[in-house]
């Protein structure tokens, strides 16, 4: 049985080590330039986080082999680079009954689309997975114990990745039917895990971290609502559970993003030190547009937004969130 991971960045790398023993056959594949020497030979990287493949997976850049034969393609790749992929398995000739698992979590711009959206209008005919959760990879690297939604309109193509790229003690996976809540709360989350980054940064304290969580997971719920999620899948692992583990990690890049911005420092600096994708940062710009587009108050996700995109001072961020006019709390039943 082959697995191919498309995506050769730090989560695609984890899941290609985490799945290793699952499956007879693992293939990498990735751009020429994102293939380092050390990767190609060694099996081997050491940023942003170091792993070790076993000496079975194989590294390529020729797409038409590494998904030849493949049971499940895992696509790990930038939410910004999955059309462009999905275009090029098109071409590879990525056969209907293979099962395209995307663990990429953002919405595309502009379009606004979720990305099995952007799956589907490519590769309409794909049986499609998501994969999303609270997974930083770090953690799993270090064996301890993670559990994941694995969503799908065709449950049994779930149920076999379930089956298939769960590990034993280390990494649990549940299936769900609601595709549109899977994305958008491991989507979603990201926007408010800036903020916490940023909170902690400028010594708000647990009363200010309590508050972001929940006024953050309000946001999360009205928009997810608007475009048709299930309000309890948002309860979840992949919308409370990875609220949770990325608002309160320093291993998350988008809480790292956050921490940086309290410092004063401009976004193109950030992305340049941290050396790999934030996907909260297109995204705060997506959910204010969804945010418009729908009449929907998104007051966090809006200051996230502000810090990314223009000059507001921390201070003044922190001012106009909690001056903001006073309104009842809603209740979610």
């Amino acid at each position: 049985m082959k697995l191919t991971v498309l995506g050769a960045g730090c989560w695609g790398l984890t899941l290609a080590w985490l799945l290793t023993d699952n499956f007879d056959k693992i293939t990498v594949w990735g751009r020429d330039f994102d293939l380092s020497e050390d990767l190609i030979k060694n099996k081997h990287t050491s940023k942003p986080l170091e792993v070790q493949l076993d000496s079975k997976v194989e590294i390529t850049s020729d797409l038409t082999n590494a998904i030849d034969g493949a049971e499940i393609i895992l696509s790990v790749v930038a939410t910004s680079g999955v059309r462009d992929v999905c275009e090029k398995l098109k071409l590879a000739g990525i056969k209907s009954e293979q099962i395209l698992v995307n663990a990429s979590k953002g919405i595309e711009l502009p379009s606004l689309m979720r990305m099995s959206e952007v799956i589907k209008d490519v590769l309409p005919k794909q049986k499609l997975v998501i994969l999303s959760g609270p997974t930083l990879a770090k953690e799993v690297l270090q064996g301890k114990p993670t559990a994941a939604s694995v969503a799908s309109e065709d449950m049994e193509a779930a149920e076999f990745v379930q089956k298939h790229c769960s590990v034993k003690n280390r990494f649990r996976l549940y299936t769900n039917p609601d595709v549109i809540g899977v994305e958008l709360g491991g989507s979603l989350k990201n926007v408010i895990a800036i903020a916490s980054g940023f909170a902690h940064t400028m010594q708000l304290g647990d009363n200010c971290a309590g508050a972001l969580l929940t006024r953050g997971m309000a946001e999360i719920i009205r928009v997810s609502l608007k475009l048709g999620a299930n309000p309890s899948t948002l309860y979840g692992l992949s919308g409370m559970g990875d609220l949770i583990a990325t608002c309160s990690s320093p291993m998350s890049r988008n809480y790292t993003v956050g921490s940086m911005l309290a410092k004063g420092k401009k976004i193109d600096d950030i992305l340049k030190e941290l050396g790999s994708v934030a996907e909260g940062v297109k995204t705060s710009k997506a959910i204010c547009e969804l945010a418009k587009k729908y009449n929907i108050e998104v007051p966090v996700s809006n200051a996230i937004y502000e810090a990314v995109y223009t000059d507001i001072t921390p201070q003044a961020l922190l001012e106009k969130l909690m001056n903001r006019k006073l309104k009842e709390e809603e209740r979610y039943v």
